[in-house]
């Protein structure tokens, strides 16, 4: 019996193990892992630990959860991912965005703070981990592309706005009616103003003035001290866990919750979660789809911002297929353990990053200290006022408004900017799973429009050059009895009635020309209607005396018109390589120079 070479075999194993890395890949670093990356890891992990304790608890009360779910989300979810995700300095928790749509989601079928509330939630992460591992298995990673960047940003500022006006009512210490609407919810926070409690504000407003000064102020003192980054980076991200303590112990000491009545977080459960199956409904999984698809694409799409801007910091890449993945995998891990859906945050990742995290062990060791507060100190935060987890929460999301965008949009594109607004006021007046599928459908509107008009130029010899560049910007020579149109967009059903349209009037008002020549240099794609109308236009202009020419068509387009056998229309040797081999033919070599047109086009 013959055995394989053992260069063969290690050939194999290799091929194995990259092909088992690309889905775990938690192979690519630990197999090879640095003992000088460890410092940068336990230094990461812990501080993206002082971060996330105090936010974990705040966004599962935006969630409409108890403040124990928020840390249950927030350790078997960070394992997963360092296992199967891709970014290797993304932190996956609790984010505000998720946090707000499981809220509005899920409230529509239960009354949050239930335990069937609870169990809807548990629901919803495990939904949404199977869609999000199903969407990573059959490649559809690309389908985040279809988000534009103006709607990105137009739902990013309205959720922003909605979370942000939810929370008042904490610092204000006021109740009333739960709602989607941002206008509803503003209304009503009007009304409740009489019945502000004092102490409860001043509470807020001092929680968010500290959180303001260890995020801005405070950083720039510590540089101006010439503190060493190293000190100074834990040193200003520490302000949500002083104030946590702080206000945890003048509630505590003056007894503000039952003198003044400061609303408290309360028990909170010790000891790490246990294993649980979600609820299987068919009748309501099927009405928590809708929430389920929202949430699998904003997570994602946050997720995958993320960690492709880091990622590129440290020439790593980023699979986003494998990012759906992690991300599953996560929020299954979440359901399974008593959490809530789980994304990754922009704040905690860049701190991750900055901190020195090199691998996933970081997020591991984050995980580990969210289970050792679970397991010996959730009693201390019974007096935590719940004004302090709304400043936490106002302050981070507050962060993510940007109004700048709307201006630089609207000075390139202006259809974009509209975008923006569009989804910008659908998100704050209908909620956020309509309002991103209105600001979706207007995008792919206006690039539709955008598309069925496509820039068509008349272009010209660039002195005795060989490059040839639009009439209208340009000082050219042209040939009376040839016409050079260069068509700058792929083909297909929407604009071929609008080609025809363009070519018709531009052979109508050039008697004298005999030659077409349709130039396809950004021509990638041509779909049957298209084609259609174009073979119909050179058998209307054959019998009129007008031979058409085609010149630069790229070799994918090439391939569709040998399979539509286009040559039966249009004579194989009518295709030139370039446009001055088609001119130099056409025109016998002699342009003949007209008065030069110079401007922009319409």
């Amino acid at each position: 019996m013959t055995h394989p070479a053992p260069s063969a075999a290690a050939s194999r194993l290799r091929l194995q193990h990259l092909r088992l890395s690309r889905f775990l890949p938690i192979l690519d670093w630990l197999p090879h892992y640095r003992r000088g990356d460890l410092l940068g890891d336990v230094m990461a992990g812990a501080i993206v630990a002082i971060m996330l304790v105090p936010q974990s608890m705040a966004y599962a009360m935006l969630a409409g959860l108890p403040p124990q779910v928020g840390l249950y989300a927030s350790i078997a979810p960070l394992m997963l991912y360092a296992i199967f995700g891709s970014s290797r300095t993304l932190s996956v928790a609790p984010v505000a965005m998720v946090s707000l749509m499981v809220a509005a989601g899920v409230s529509q079928l239960a009354e949050p703070g239930s335990p069937q509330y609870l169990e809807l939630v548990l629901a919803l992460a495990f939904l949404i981990g199977l869609m999000q591992i199903m969407m990573g298995l059959v490649r559809l990673g690309f389908l985040v592309n279809f988000l534009s960047h103006a709607v990105i940003a137009g739902f990013t500022n309205a959720a922003a706005l909605v979370i942000a006006v939810s929370q008042v009512k904490h610092v204000l210490g006021v109740q009333i009616p739960r709602s989607e609407n941002f206008f509803v919810t503003v209304y009503h926070l009007i009304a409740a103003l009489p019945t502000t409690q004092p102490i409860t504000l001043g509470l807020g407003v001092l929680s968010f003035g500290l959180l303001v000064g260890f995020n801005r102020p405070l950083p720039r003192l510590l540089e101006r001290l010439q503190v060493s980054p190293a000190w100074a980076l834990p040193i200003s991200r520490s302000g949500p866990l002083v104030l946590v303590v702080l206000t945890t112990l003048v509630v505590a000491i003056a007894r503000l919750d039952t003198t003044y009545g400061v609303k408290v977080v309360g028990d909170i459960p010790q000891g790490l979660p246990t294993l649980q199956l979600p609820l299987f409904s068919a009748g309501l999984w099927h009405k928590l789809v809708p929430t389920a698809l929202a949430i699998s694409f904003v997570g994602f799409m946050e997720s995958v911002a993320v960690a492709k801007s880091l990622a590129s910091k440290k020439r790593q890449r980023i699979d986003a297929n494998q990012e759906l993945i992690g991300l599953g995998a996560a929020n299954l891990g979440a359901a399974l353990t008593g959490g809530y859906p789980i994304a990754g945050g922009f704040s905690r990742s860049v701190v991750n990053f900055a901190a020195g995290a090199n691998t996933g062990l970081a997020s591991i060791i984050t995980a580990l200290w969210v289970g050792a507060v679970l397991l010996f100190f959730t009693p201390l935060f019974y007096f935590l006022p719940q004004a302090a987890l709304a400043a936490i929460i106002l302050v981070a999301v507050l962060n993510l408004l940007d109004f700048k965008t709307l201006g630089h949009l609207w000075r390139v594109d202006k259809t974009d900017a509209i975008a923006l607004l569009i989804t910008f006021c659908a998100v704050l007046g209908f909620g956020i799973e309509i309002g991103i599928l209105i600001g979706f459908t207007a995008s792919i509107t206006f690039h539709l429009w955008r598309t069925s008009q496509p820039h068509i130029a008349e272009v010209g010899r660039v002195g005795n050059s060989e490059h040839f560049r639009n009439v209208k910007r340009h000082a050219v020579q042209t040939c009376d009895t040839v016409l050079a149109i260069r068509i700058d967009e792929s083909l297909y059903f929407a604009n071929a009635r609008y080609l025809e349209e363009v070519l018709l009037n531009a052979i109508a008002d050039r008697p004298n020309v005999r030659s077409l020549l349709l130039i396809w240099s950004a021509v990638n794609h041509i779909d049957a209607s298209a084609l259609e109308t174009l073979e119909n236009l050179i058998q209307g202009w054959r019998e009129a005396g007008l031979a058409v020419y085609l010149s630069e068509v790229k070799g994918p387009v090439m391939d569709q018109l040998d399979c539509a056998h286009f040559w039966k229309t249009l004579p194989r040797d009518h295709v030139f390589l370039s446009t001055h081999d088609a001119m130099t033919t056409l025109s016998g070599d002699a342009p003949n120079p007209e008065s030069p047109a110079n401007g922009r086009d319409d």
